[in-house]
């Protein structure tokens, strides 16, 4: 809303469309002609499509408060991850075509229904389409933080042109060594990406500051998905964001891996994850003093 007020969109609009076709967005730089039809790593088309758009009541607490976080669920993904649970959105791309003014709707439409924010869902090959539509919304009265969940792998350019925009931040952190990045991800620089990807989203917006409901306003939300045998992987993890960032940061430890997908192809992580490799992530979590590392 400041940005609008100072009429700033515009400049980042135009900034990010030069990087949008030949596609720029992502670290992948695949240099696909999305504008001219061509699809590039993630698959997504120059148009935005979005799987769905509803009161969410299963991220995280300070998200979902009363009414919910307002996500909405966009097509395609830059990491197309072996595991993923949501393949037929990320991977399939399924959905439907979204213009600027129909997201504006939506966006309103989840304000209208006592959603306590706006949670882009895997926004980062879109983001020219979001800013696009966030003038809209503001002069539709527009006012609930926004989130940008992301699996953290995101340019440091884009992000810059992001400062701002979003109130939260809410990426991944999924691997800290190349070999497990390249293998179930084909990104074998993702680690170094997502470090420093985390730190600029810490910069814009700090640690996770909350009202006196709870619900966040403003701030970093960290997710790690424990995975079966990275125990060593998870404790890079855990110890990248208590020396890098803060220990204060607020830290979603999750629990649910189950092998989908195409994970049956990778027997270390054909299997359910075992409750002692969930508790011990959380032990080493309070023991180097990360106070806000929470389960999910």
């Amino acid at each position: 809303m400041r940005l609008y007020s100072e009429n700033g969109i515009e400049g980042r609009l135009e900034a990010l469309l030069s990087l949008a076709s030949p596609c720029m967005i992502c670290p992948r730089q695949c240099m696909a002609d999305r504008m001219g039809g061509d699809r590039g790593f993630c698959q997504a088309p120059y148009s935005l499509y979005i799987s769905s758009a509803s009161p969410h009541f299963a991220e995280e607490a300070p998200l979902v408060g009363t009414g919910g976080s307002g996500t909405i669920f966009m097509t395609h993904c830059n990491l197309r991850c072996a595991f993923c649970q949501n393949y037929d959105i990320s991977i399939r791309g399924e959905g439907i075509s979204c213009s600027a003014a129909a997201l504006a709707d939506v966006m309103m439409d989840l304000q209208g229904k006592g959603c306590h924010n706006i949670n882009f869902v895997t926004p980062t090959h879109y983001a020219y389409q979001i800013l696009k539509a966030l003038p809209l919304a503001i002069e539709k009265g527009l006012t609930v933080p926004l989130v940008y969940n992301s699996g953290g792998y995101d340019s440091l350019e884009v992000l810059r042109l992001l400062d701002g925009v979003f109130d939260i931040y809410m990426p991944d952190i999924k691997f800290l060594h190349p070999s497990l990045a390249s293998r179930y991800c084909q990104a074998e620089d993702y680690p170094a990406v997502v470090s420093a990807a985390v730190k600029e989203m810490f910069r814009q917006v700090g640690d996770l500051v909350t009202d006196d409901r709870g619900i966040a306003e403003r701030g970093l939300i960290i997710r790690h998905l424990v995975m079966p045998g990275a125990s060593e992987d998870t404790r890079r993890v855990l110890a990248y964001v208590a020396s890098e960032l803060s220990l204060s940061s607020y830290l979603n430890i999750m629990s649910q891996y189950y092998p989908c997908h195409r994970a049956a192809e990778f027997p270390e992580i054909s299997r359910r994850l075992a409750s002692e490799e969930y508790e011990e992530a959380l032990r080493y979590a309070r023991s180097i003093g990360l106070t806000r590392a929470s389960r999910h």
